[in-house]
């Protein structure tokens, strides 16, 4: 029974998401952007392996090195595998003085093959602090695509649209650029329109951009003189069938405002939420709309159906303050998971916001790399180096346990029955069969 609405769940979810979004076919076959076509790391594949790797490479279809590195997490349509790295001259080592090379690379599918490698002129941020590790923080935002163009946001303060033969078609700097450590969030797409956070250090330069696919011409650019920093990238949801772009800043403290419901199509803000946001997205199902900072503080649950201000009318639960816990949350069938920096996992009921497990992933390898759940529902905690597939549900179970000995922070792909992982050396695909 808790399998059967399980998979309801995820049909529902998949559905809204065709309602939305009509021009980005949404299958098996294409994961398109940051956590997939939802934008919450929910696929319909039911034939992932639960083990890779090991002293037989078992379940490893291929491997190929990376030109670089980075924690962009790859983005996958027909028989291409698209990944943002960067390449810094001499032993690769980050380097304050000079900016990097930017590479947007893609890998056939089938084998691993490179079939070609673009290189991005950078934009004009250079950056001092490499505290965010693979890549220095230059390749930290996922790429995402329709089928036709592929656009990529880079840590220089960039956004550059290519074809898939690897020609650039347009090149934007994104100013001003006073984001804080690193850029974080990544592109997604809606209609016409490719859409970026700009939450900056400095509140007074943040904003939305809305640029033309095609053009890459401003269709609309929101301000928000009150917005705080984040890393966190928009989720876009549809509520009553009318599509709603969810934006979540607060900086490192409590927002009246953190977490806001916009227009996708004018960046009119719709409602409201206080809390904090910053490292983690918003998640979305069962009737709510999950959001933490992601560096630890509480957690907040609130129905996205009202306007303006619903602190105090629409809030259906809270979480007591947690741990650190950058990745992204998943929710779906009636709980909600969330694994932090002690490599501990919790869970959560969506109805109630109670706790029913906490449990610890012993050496798993990141603890930012945002989780998928599959057509089984079963939750891949999966990054190129220590993994684990948990079975969901209220009773913890570890259904396997992998390690490629590769481990990096980018998130899984998940296309065609594969998982597609970026590691700090090699790009791998995963599969059950040959």
């Amino acid at each position: 029974m808790m399998l059967m609405r399980f998979i309801v769940c995820v049909v529902v979810m998949l559905g809204c998401v065709r309602a939305q979004a009509a021009d980005t076919p949404v299958t098996g076959d294409n994961w398109p952007q940051f956590r997939g076509p939802t934008g919450q790391g929910l696929s319909p594949e039911k034939n992932l392996p639960l083990q890779w790797g090991g002293p037989t490479n078992e379940n490893v279809l291929w491997k190929s090195p990376l030109i670089g590195s980075g924690h962009a997490s790859p983005i996958v349509w027909g028989d291409a595998v698209i990944v943002c790295t960067v390449k810094w001259p001499g032993d690769g080592a980050p380097d304050a003085a000079v900016i990097p090379e930017h590479h947007v690379a893609c890998y056939r599918v089938k084998n691993g093959e490179l079939m070609w490698n673009t290189v991005v002129s950078p934009g004009p941020w250079v950056r001092k602090d490499f505290r965010s590790g693979a890549g220095g923080g230059y390749a930290g935002p996922t790429p995402a695509t329709d089928g036709t163009l592929i656009y990529a946001a880079f840590g220089s303060s960039v956004l550059a649209t290519l074809d898939f033969t690897g020609k650039i078609v347009w090149r934007k700097d994104i100013v001003p650029f006073s984001f804080d450590v690193t850029l974080g969030s990544s592109p997604i797409l809606f209609k016409d329109t490719v859409i970026f956070l700009c939450a900056m250090a400095k509140s007074a330069d943040s904003c939305v951009i809305a640029f033309d696919k095609s053009s890459g011409d401003i269709k609309w650019q929101k301000r928000f003189p009150d917005m705080s920093f984040a890393h966190s990238t928009p989720l876009m949801i549809s509520v009553k069938e009318q599509p709603q772009l969810l934006v979540l800043a607060s900086g490192g403290g409590e927002k009246t405002n953190a977490l806001r419901g916009l227009n996708p199509s004018t960046g009119e803000m719709l409602w409201f939420c206080k809390g904090q946001g910053d490292a983690a997205s918003p998640v979305f199902g069962d009737g709510i709309v999950y959001f933490d900072s992601g560096r630890g503080g509480k957690g907040v649950a609130v129905d996205p159906s009202g306007s303006g201000d619903v602190s105090a009318t629409h809030v259906k639960w809270g979480i007591p303050p947690m741990e650190e816990s950058i990745s992204s949350p998943t929710l779906l069938g009636g709980y909600l998971y969330r694994l932090n920096r002690l490599s501990v996992l919790r869970c959560y009921e969506t109805a109630t916001g109670n706790q029913k497990y906490f449990e610890k992933l012993p050496g798993i390898s990141s603890k930012w790399a945002s989780p998928i759940l599959d057509g089984n529902g079963r939750l891949y905690f999966a990054n190129a180096g220590k993994s684990y597939v948990i079975q969901t549900g209220p009773e913890f179970k570890i259904l396997g346990t992998s390690d490629l000995e590769d481990g990096n922070d980018p998130s899984p792909a998940v296309a065609n029955g594969k998982l597609f992982l970026v590691g700090k050396k090699n790009i791998y695909c995963v599969g059950s069969g040959r």
